[in-house]
């Protein structure tokens, strides 16, 4: 190779690849350093990348993962804007920008201020919240109109603070629509937090990202909310709250006869005592009141003075008279004493 040959060819691009050494690079733009590119140039491209070649500020062709040898067969796009009608014979100038497809991990969001709720049983409820997300670039073309622009290097910290504001100023909503209440949000992150990524997904396609992942790691409520929480389980535990307040009542009748605290100590017993009575009695008045009727006897009439007889009784208590009376000549049949007919079959007596 002669001299001026050297000089053309160090001018030249002959080989275009981006090896990625950072966990957060999103779009990197190759550095040709006012080079141009060669008929024949190798391209290469990884895995999780996309190559998009710009032509005067025009995007042209993309070249999804493999590697390539740049020809007019395999750049339409560039051959259209260049007007090579019989296939480029000399370099060109393109700039040439990798946009990094894969899924960005482990990202994190939270509610710096409260968000407000409104809650079918607390009313309007406000409440903090965080947890991780991940996303990818899905369409890299659109990235690069609405997002990219002309920067040498985007990372992840460019577009999160985007993501997080919109997560958070859309999470009530969520919340609201999800219907969840709010004693039981604890007990569904990951039915929320499925309903929020079906809820947000959309609203970053505009961005050409695609919203992977999101979970909900944690939902704190407000002070009230979780002592009425607690109060709430207390009550659960405790069960029959009339049972509850007699046991209350006794362990204090048995601490105040056990204080040696002089007047103050009998003080406090008498007052439980006196408690302690007013409990119990209003238990046995209720239990009084909710006791079966005893059944009333029935009576029939004496055959002789015709006082009140128990049914049965063999003699009245007041006269001494016999209650039994005869039986039917002619079916057997008890009759009262002086019955003139049988009351079964009617025969004269």
């Amino acid at each position: 190779m002669s001299f001026f040959k050297k000089i053309i060819s160090s001018q030249l691009v002959d080989v275009i690849e981006w090896t990625d050494s950072s966990a957060n690079t999103m779009v990197h733009r190759y550095e040709s350093n006012g080079k141009e590119i060669m008929m024949g140039a190798q391209l290469t491209v990884r895995e999780s990348q996309v190559a998009v070649f710009v032509n005067e500020g025009r995007i042209a062709d993309l070249f999804q993962p493999g590697r390539y040898e740049l020809s007019t067969q395999n750049m339409p796009v560039m051959t259209a804007l260049k007007s090579w009608k019989y296939g480029f014979k000399s370099p060109f100038q393109a700039e040439v920008y990798f946009v990094n497809t894969k899924q960005f991990l482990d990202l994190k969001w939270g509610t710096s201020n409260p968000v407000m709720m409104r809650d079918a049983e607390f009313g309007m409820v406000r409440l903090r919240a965080f947890g991780i997300y991940s996303f990818r670039v899905q369409d890299p073309v659109v990235f690069l109109k609405e997002v990219f622009g002309t920067t040498e290097l985007m990372t992840v910290e460019g577009v999160e603070g985007q993501i997080k504001r919109t997560i958070v100023s859309a999470l009530s909503d969520i919340i609201a629509q999800s219907k969840i209440p709010a004693l039981d949000l604890a007990a569904n992150y990951e039915e929320l937090g499925q309903f929020a990524l079906n809820a947000l997904a959309p609203r970053f396609l505009s961005l050409g990202l695609k919203l992977e992942s999101f979970v909900v790691e944690n939902i704190s409520l407000p002070q009230e909310v979780e002592q009425a929480m607690d109060r709430r389980t207390s009550m659960g535990v405790v069960g029959d709250l009339n049972r509850y307040t007699q046991y209350q009542a006794a362990e204090a009748i048995r601490d105040a006869a056990q204080n040696e605290g002089g007047a103050a100590g009998m003080g406090a017993g008498l007052g439980a005592g006196m408690a302690m009575g007013q409990m119990m009695q209003g238990a046995f008045q209720g239990a009084q009141q909710t006791a079966p009727a005893q059944p009333q006897t029935q009576t029939v009439p004496c055959v002789s003075c015709a006082a009140p007889v128990a049914a049965g009784s063999k003699f009245c208590p007041e006269c001494g008279a016999s209650q039994a009376g005869s039986a039917c000549k002619d079916c057997g049949k008890p009759l009262a004493p002086g019955a003139k007919f049988c009351p079964e079959c009617g025969a004269k007596q």
